[in-house]
């Protein structure tokens, strides 16, 4: 697995944020069975700069926690067989799987583990995850979508310790 994180903004957390981002990356692809080596870039940044990229994909003019931007379109939620068939889901130099980029805003991560009452460090894996769920094809726009998202997030997380 190729993951490339860039930091935007000053961090300062109490837990190795390159060392979880990696775990929660490798266990969500385990569990989920992905075939591949896969390839994803984590953008770590503000709550300005995330406003602004939310503002220039999304047309949404307002922060938010995280945005996915998949590489991969699914016909369904978790079948990554069918894949294989496109050869542009995969880099020609390295073969890894093309999955795609996470933006993540480090202002929300604390905000959010205060309002919800847990750790950062939980609050992190937590969105990272979700986010990789959206790059493996899973959504949450209809119940049963997010039902089944919101069992396999807290399963990861269960299965890494990872409580609230």
């Amino acid at each position: 697995m190729t993951l490339t994180i860039e930091e935007e903004t000053e961090l300062f957390f109490g837990f190795d944020h390159k060392k979880l981002a990696e775990e929660v990356i490798r266990t969500a692809l385990e569990i989920e069975q992905f075939p591949y080596e896969a390839e994803i870039n984590l953008l770590l940044v503000s709550l300005e700069e995330i406003q602004g990229i939310n503002h220039n994909q999304r047309q949404i003019d307002c922060p938010t926690d995280v945005l996915s931007f998949p590489m991969i379109a699914y016909d369904c939620p978790g079948n990554f067989f069918e894949i294989e068939q496109d050869q542009d889901n995969f880099n020609p130099d390295t073969g890894e799987a093309l999955l795609g980029d996470i933006v993540l805003c480090i202002d929300k991560v604390r905000e959010q583990a205060k309002q919800f009452g847990h750790s950062e460090k939980r609050e992190y894996a937590f969105l990272i995850l979700h986010s990789v769920l959206h790059l493996l094809g899973y959504d949450h726009m209809e119940p049963k979508e997010a039902k089944q998202m919101e069992d396999k997030q807290n399963h990861i997380l269960d299965r890494m310790g990872i409580a609230r």
